[in-house]
């Protein structure tokens, strides 16, 4: 009886045994599959879903942002024109305005232009590869503009601080290794940003919630894990922001104390200088704050706060520098009277 017993037993123990190696080995297949799949990119191309569906809200987006672009290459371009030929503009605080202005235009260019030949088709597309180029120049351009800002609140520090000694100090080739510097920075950082998210595998889905490409949106589209690649990326635009931010507050609190102790004109002329740097830099900052200094989300609003800092901010620059700046305004007149007398001559 015994026998016959534990027949039956062993035998469904056996079976139980054979399922429980096939479901492994079924495991293992499908493990093995994930991990093929992540080890090549299967994402070749991007879709980009755009700011907005409504193809009538499009078509008007691309009437008011054209415009904008246009303005903003033609407001910065002069502005390099002026400073470049107007003799009157040859101080530190200028050439640093004239590289500004530059990286200004190719700032905007990197997004822009896709941005609005997208408006006028229904499926905007982008390859990988071109989309990995966007995020380069884009960071490039970005922190080159936050390090030109940097030298340029330390310009107007010299030049307010130590007045007597300030030719000495801002010499043609310290102004020349500051500009360098700032595209280094500017290239370091984004070269790390693209090398910590080119090794990433991509396969799919291909679609970015996102009117151009940009890490946070590139992220979601990898099919691994990227909480590792996130923290870098945060470190690296953190500690350059708050690196930025904090010289920056740190010269014009300095800056502002200094003027105790100046008249009245004196005060208003420094004021007037500083309140442009000022202007641009809580235009810069804000947006970028609010956009990367929280959680992510999918919501239109993000998309408009990009908007603003990648089509109005480039085009309001040129426009705060020279009406509030009476040197500027003097050299742009004489650039134009110039220019209407030669063709009166002609």
């Amino acid at each position: 009886m015994a026998k016959s017993s534990l027949g039956p037993v062993t035998f469904a123990h056996v079976n139980k045994l054979k399922l429980e190696r096939s479901s492994l080995k079924d495991s293992e297949i499908h493990l093995f599959q994930m991990e093929s799949r992540a080890s090549t990119n299967n994402v070749t191309e991007l879709i980009i879903t755009g700011l907005f569906q409504d193809p009538e809200v499009q078509r008007v987006c691309f009437v008011l942002f054209l415009p904008v672009y246009l303005a903003t290459i033609l407001g910065n371009g002069l502005i390099i024109v002026t400073v470049s030929v107007s003799k009157s503009l040859r101080s530190p605080m200028y050439f640093f305005l004239g590289y500004l202005s530059l990286v200004e235009i190719c700032y905007s260019s990197t997004v822009v232009p896709k941005f609005i030949t997208d408006l006028l088709v229904k499926v905007k597309t982008i390859s990988l590869k071109g989309c990995l180029a966007q995020v380069f120049f884009f960071h490039f351009f970005a922190v080159a503009e936050i390090f030109l800002l940097v030298v340029m609140a330390y310009d107007r520090y010299v030049a307010i601080c130590k007045p007597l000694h300030y030719m000495n100090i801002m010499s043609r080739q310290l102004c020349h290794m500051l500009v360098a510097g700032s595209w280094l920075g500017g290239f370091i950082h984004s070269i790390i940003q693209v090398l910590n998210t080119i090794q990433l595998p991509f396969c799919g889905p291909n679609v970015i919630d996102h009117y151009f490409c940009d890490l946070r949106p590139l992220f979601k589209l990898t099919c691994k894990d990227t909480f590792v690649e996130g923290i870098v990326v945060l470190a690296n635009s953190g500690l350059i922001s708050l690196f930025s931010l904090t010289i920056l507050v740190s010269s014009y609190v300095i800056i502002l104390f200094s003027l105790r102790n100046r008249s009245a004109e004196g005060r208003r002329k420094a004021l007037s200088t500083c309140a442009s740097h000022i202007t641009v830099v809580i235009l810069i900052f804000g947006p970028a704050i609010f956009i990367y200094m929280r959680p992510s989300s999918t919501f239109t609003g993000d998309k408009l706060v990009a908007v603003f800092y990648t089509v109005i901010t480039p085009m309001l620059n040129p426009i705060i520098y020279t009406l509030r700046n009476a040197e500027v305004k003097v050299a742009m007149r004489k650039l134009w009277g110039k220019k209407e007398n030669s063709g009166m001559g002609q």
